[in-house]
């Protein structure tokens, strides 16, 4: 599955094809692997200041706009990451954040098949913030944090297996440091096992969908990321849509 890389630009401004869903509340993006969600060290401009300057320009706001994160996907990570708009909708999606009313569905490709294929992973984990690494425990030690997500394999390909996630928290690098707990690390992430990194500076694992109830309309919302056009990601396109219609709003 080699491919030649292509890089990306960290400072490429949003356009409206970056845009999964908008109201007045609220604004959901694709992240492109290599973004920062927000400003860190590197002198890159951010992805919240990105956003912020989109809406800006769009409803002609000379004064800026408002924007709150709300959650962050890493570095190298692409997909689907909401923010919002307004003061009210930032402090009600927290909270539904906080009690995990947000349904995360993620893909990764491995290269090791998960043993086994399916189960529920939890670990308490400790980040070191100095190297940015993360280390999962079997359990809980001081300063950790207890993190916990459910995973399926799905899929093999040419000798890469997809792996569909869903995390029940969101614990800085959860969704990587578990999976390298079954001798599966992500495709491209040198960081936590797998033997080399990728000159896009990506990962192959991806934020497909958020569904939730809309803090505000009190409506069931539901946005996907479309795959990265690289090259690799296209190759598992039919088996993620084929999964896309068993994943469904909790309680629904």
């Amino acid at each position: 599955m080699a491919n030649k890389p292509v890089p990306n630009n960290p400072n490429a401004e949003i356009t409206d094809n970056d845009v999964l869903y908008e109201d007045n509340h609220l604004i959901a993006i694709n992240k492109r692997a290599g973004d920062i969600v927000q400003v860190d060290d590197t002198g890159d401009i951010p992805l919240d200041e990105k956003v912020k300057n989109y809406i800006a320009k769009k409803y002609n706001k000379p004064n800026g706009a408002f924007l709150g994160v709300v959650h962050r996907l890493d570095r190298p990570v692409s997909g689907v990451i909401l923010f919002a708009k307004t003061s009210k909708a930032l402090e009600r999606v927290n909270e539904m954040f906080k009690t995990r009313e947000m349904r995360k569905t993620y893909y990764a490709v491995v290269r090791n098949r998960p043993n086994p294929p399916y189960g529920n992973l939890v670990h308490w984990l400790i980040k070191n913030p100095k190297k940015n690494v993360t280390t999962a425990h079997g359990h809980e030690v001081q300063g950790s944090l207890r993190s916990e997500l459910h995973y399926r394999m799905v899929g093999e390909l040419e000798g890469y297996y997809l792996i569909q996630v869903n995390p029940i928290t969101g614990r800085p690098h959860q969704i990587r440091v578990q999976l390298s707990t079954l001798n599966s690390p992500i495709v491209g992430d040198n960081k936590y096992g797998y033997p080399r990194g990728s000159l896009r500076k990506s990962i192959c694992l991806h934020a497909r969908r958020l569904q939730f109830m809309h803090p505000v309309k009190k409506e069931p919302i539901d946005i996907k990321a479309p795959l990265p056009k690289d090259g690799f990601w296209e190759k598992f396109a039919h088996l993620i849509q084929d999964k896309d219609d068993e994943v469904v709003l909790k309680g629904e």
